[in-house]
């Protein structure tokens, strides 16, 4: 190395640190910890008007859904799909009654969505959400998209029990 390529890196100012991963900018291959189980992120969607992700985790075999919305503070959520089935979009009600316990509509919304990775509808465009809440704090979520519904079942988390472990 000569001696001005010496001098130049000695002068050059070092590469600012990378920011650290916040929940709402993890992607496709970083690891997150939820509730003490570690899983691998496989799949992101995201509501750019809403400030809200939806991640798919995979530990093993097992997949669940990540929610993340950012309001003023973070609202974390934790999903499993369940069967079920609802026949059009314009019927979607306002409670529905899943084994015995009641769900109220909470909110609706739509919007145009992106993904990355493996996600439940695997191609961006307009997707439609309606979220529910039962009177023991479960949730269900109900999605449609490009005529297909899909279905949830979870519980909301805590914010620090959703842990980021590791980056890509």
């Amino acid at each position: 190395m000569s001696l001005w390529k010496r001098v130049r890196k000695l002068m050059e100012k070092p590469e600012p640190p990378k920011p650290e991963k916040t929940p709402m900018s993890l992607v496709p291959g970083d690891i997150v910890e939820v509730s003490l189980i570690t899983y691998e992120i496989v799949g992101r969607t995201e509501w750019r008007v809403r400030s809200s992700v939806w991640l798919t985790l995979r530990d093993g075999a097992a997949i669940k859904y990540l929610h993340i919305d950012q309001r003023e503070q973070l609202r974390y959520s934790l999903f499993e799909t369940i069967d079920g089935r609802l026949d059009a979009v314009e019927e979607v009600p306002t409670e529905i009654e899943l084994d015995g316990t009641w769900y109220y509509l909470e909110d609706q919304y739509s919007g145009q969505v992106t993904v990355n990775g493996q996600t439940p509808f695997g191609i961006a465009g307009e997707q439609y959400v309606w979220d529910y809440q039962a009177d023991n704090r479960k949730l269900l979520r109900i999605e449609w998209q490009d005529g297909r519904f899909q279905l949830y079942e979870g519980e909301s988390i805590l914010a620090p029990d959703v842990r980021v472990m590791r980056q890509s």
